[in-house]
This record gives C-alpha cells, sequence and structure tokens, in this order.
C-alpha cells in the first residue's frame, strides 16, 4: 500500500509528463473526445490549442450555472481548459483562479493564458488538500475529473467549503466507485493516475458532503458513463466498478441548518 504522499508524487510525475507532451493526457490512454463528456463544438473552439489534455470525464461548466462577475477556483487545472471557460462566464467583473500541484501544468496554463489574452484568469501551484486560497473567496468552486487522484479526499472537501462564501456552489464532475475495487486495479499506478483507482464510494462521498456542512448534496452518475470508462482500458471490467458522476452541493448562508461544527 502507497503512501499518500508516495500517490501524490506518482500523480504529480505523471500529469508534469502530460504537461511536457512525454505522455498522452487522455484517462487511461482511451480515446480522448471532449464532445463525448458534454462540451460543445463552441467551447472547444473558445480555448487556446493546448488547454484541453483530453483529462476530463464530465463537464463541470454544465452544472456550475456560472454568472458574470463571479469567482471561480478550478481544483486541478491543468491546461486551463475549464478555467478559461469559466472565464469566459463570468466575465471581466468576475475571476478563476486555477490551481494544481504540479509546475510544469501550471507554465503551461499560464503559457495558454497568454495566447488567450485572459485578463481575467490566474494560475497558483499548490494541493488542493491545502488550497493557496483565502477563506470565503468564492463563489463556484469546480473540478473536472481530479479530487479521485487525492490521497485524502476529505481534506479536499473540507478546503473547498473554506474557500467558498455563504451560498457557495460546489461544481464538480469526477469518477466515483459503484462497488470496491479488486486489489489488483485499487494497487495499479496506471489506474490510479488514470483517474479510476482513487475513486470515492458514491455513498460514502454523499455522506461526507453532509457530515462537512454542505447542504443541497446531489451525486449523480452520468448517462453513458459507462462506455466512457469502459473506453479508457478496453477489456480492463474498469466501468464494472467505476462511473462519471456529477458532483453539486452548496454551502449554507448564515441562520441556515447545516451539520454539528459547520456553523459558527
Amino acid at each position: 500500500m502507497k503512501t499518500s504522499d508516495e500517490i501524490r508524487t506518482d500523480v504529480r510525475t505523471h500529469y508534469s509528463a502530460i504537461a511536457r507532451g512525454a505522455t498522452s493526457g487522455c484517462c487511461g490512454g482511451g480515446p480522448c473526445g471532449s464532445e463525448q463528456l458534454g462540451y460543445t463544438k463552441d467551447e472547444l473552439a473558445a480555448v487556446p490549442a493546448g488547454a484541453d489534455l483530453g483529462l476530463g470525464c464530465g463537464n463541470p461548466q454544465a452544472i456550475a450555472a456560472l454568472r458574470p462577475g463571479e469567482i471561480v477556483i478550478d481544483l486541478g487545472a491543468g491546461g486551463g481548459f475549464d478555467a478559461f471557460l469559466a472565464a469566459r462566464a463570468v466575465g471581466a467583473s468576475g475571476k478563476v483562479i486555477g490551481v494544481d500541484m504540479s509546475a510544469d501544468m501550471i507554465q503551461l496554463a499560464r503559457t495558454n493564458a497568454s495566447k488567450q489574452r485572459a485578463g481575467n484568469v490566474e494560475f497558483r501551484i499548490g494541493e488542493i488538500e491545502h488550497l493557496p486560497i483565502q477563506d470565503d473567496t468564492a463563489d463556484v468552486v469546480m473540478s473536472n475529473c481530479v479530487i479521485n487522484l487525492s490521497p485524502d479526499k476529505p481534506a479536499v472537501y473540507r478546503e473547498a467549503f473554506r474557500v467558498l462564501r455563504a451560498g457557495g456552489r460546489l461544481a464538480i464532475t469526477d469518477v466515483v466507485a459503484l462497488r470496491p475495487l479488486p486489489a489488483e486495479l485499487a494497487d495499479d499506478v496506471a489506474a490510479m493516475c488514470g483517474c479510476v483507482a482513487g475513486a470515492a464510494d458514491l455513498h460514502e462521498l454523499r455522506t461526507l458532503l453532509v457530515e462537512i456542512g454542505f447542504t443541497d448534496v446531489q451525486v449523480e452518475v452520468l448517462p453513458g458513463s459507462r462506455d466512457v470508462i469502459a473506453g479508457w482500458a478496453p477489456g480492463r471490467g474498469f466501468e464494472e466498478h467505476v462511473a462519471s458522476a456529477r458532483i453539486s452541493a452548496i454551502r449554507p448562508t448564515a441562520g441556515a441548518c447545516c451539520a454539528p461544527g459547520c456553523c459558527g
């Protein structure tokens, strides 16, 4: 069993190689198809070349309901694909902060931002379990197929709760576990870095979010998810154990009913 630090090192090494172009960005080595994940041709045309690395498992924009002037934090921003789409939605009066633990990814994202001349986007290096962001900053925290890679998912969601303002929203697409993975898959580094082995249990994730203090928690398995995941590693049977899901929740406003310890 790998330690948390060993898992982070494996993931950082893998995704840094993707940023440098040394390996494929597609989850599990399968086909990259952002349209298959719910992005429109217009969205794909709106981002700079090199921003879409094929790393997603859904489209968080579809549930984020972003509005002009909002502040958005993108966890595991990669080359900036979702951050640039969010920046377009929030406009010049809004702001998007992308966070990634890979220095190579941050460099790539900043290069893409220069191409895009995106003045309302910035990228910060940091771990999503320890966000380099002040309390009560964001209207929305979004992420696309990244939290499953963290060895400490409760810490990630606690950090998301901390940096959200009252009334702020989670808009996450991620891989979740429908049933436990066999040991030979769960210990496979390629599976971990390919978005599969670190998936949180579907029901435990709902409970965790409520315990942290989120309300209106929704964890919805995406239609067509089985076919997408089967394409990542044909013949391995991952689609029998995991699925892509939309995860949404709200940090309650002052005076709203919430879990013990979250209001103060």
